[in-house]
């Protein structure tokens, strides 16, 4: 089957926003081309941002690691992660006690510097909780699977605090066949198991796509229909830019598989303006 350029169909609009994983890096590193695609969007005098539910690193350390696989060129302000939204709310609003995590050290230091101390669950003891007054799902590593997502239920179900959510993925590909369980599938099982609804943070919710269109006027007028967003996913990438009311790019390099996209855009509803093979082509 024949899809539509990537490169024709950017061509219409001023601005690009794409996913990273599955979209310009995998897990074999980055997609081959991906540096002639940047080449293109910057040729092209396109305004740019990479949009990330990726919590695990700092903007900084996104655009370092994009550096080691070989893709150079990403500027900090171009790189927005749902790490930085949870950073933002928690600094604003949770502003006494500790704060308890699920995920690694990295991205705590990251994420947590509010000023107030962040403990990881697998140190709390629950018959002392007093202090803790704010949660965050931040990583499907660094902890036990087997102990500490019993831990936080039981947690949650201990003392009422605000939950916050700060990677919303379900899951994302381990291989070309196979997938693994990301933060958000965690998240998504305890808020079932609890009724509770937690603070969700990354696409599809609309926090980083208002902070990037607002980055975006800040170099002049544009308009939302001047706007692409390219991804994998259409549960988060492609229902996100539909509900913040741009155009959407499936690409078939990453979560969405080119045997079953029809059947998935059939069976959610969730409708992509594009779908192409991948930004390579």
């Amino acid at each position: 089957m024949s899809y539509p350029s990537f490169f024709d169909i950017a061509k219409q609009f001023k601005a690009i926003l794409l996913d990273s994983y599955g979209v310009i890096k995998n897990h074999n590193g980055l997609i081959e081309g991906a540096e002639r695609t940047l080449k293109f969007i910057r040729d092209e005098k396109k305004l740019f941002r990479v949009l990330t539910n990726d919590a695990s690193r700092s903007p900084i350390q996104q655009i370092e690691k994009y550096n080691e696989l070989g893709l150079h060129g990403i500027e900090l302000h171009e790189m927005l992660t749902s790490g930085m939204m949870a950073k933002h709310f928690l600094e604003q609003k949770i502003t006494e006690g500790r704060i308890a995590y699920l995920g690694t050290e990295n991205s705590a230091d990251y994420i947590l510097q509010s000023g107030l101390e962040h403990v990881a669950v697998k140190d709390i003891d629950l018959d002392h909780i007093e202090d803790i007054s704010a949660c965050v799902f931040l990583d499907d590593e660094g902890f036990d699977w087997n102990t500490d997502i019993n831990k936080v239920v039981n947690l949650l179900r201990k003392k009422n605090m605000p939950v916050i959510l700060a990677n919303s993925d379900y899951y994302y590909p381990v291989s070309s066949n196979d997938i693994a369980i990301a933060t958000g599938g965690i998240a998504k099982l305890v808020e079932n198991m609890l009724g509770k609804k937690f603070i969700h943070y990354g696409k599809p919710d609309s926090q980083m796509f208002m902070f990037a269109y607002e980055q975006l006027t800040k170099d002049g007028f544009i308009n939302k229909d001047e706007i692409l967003m390219v991804g994998d996913t259409l549960e988060t990438d492609i229902l996100g830019g539909n509900k913040f009311g741009i155009k959407t790019m499936l690409v078939l390099s990453g979560n969405t598989r080119e045997d079953t996209y029809k059947s998935q855009i059939e069976a959610t509803g969730i409708i992509p303006d594009y779908v192409c093979k991948s930004i390579m082509e």
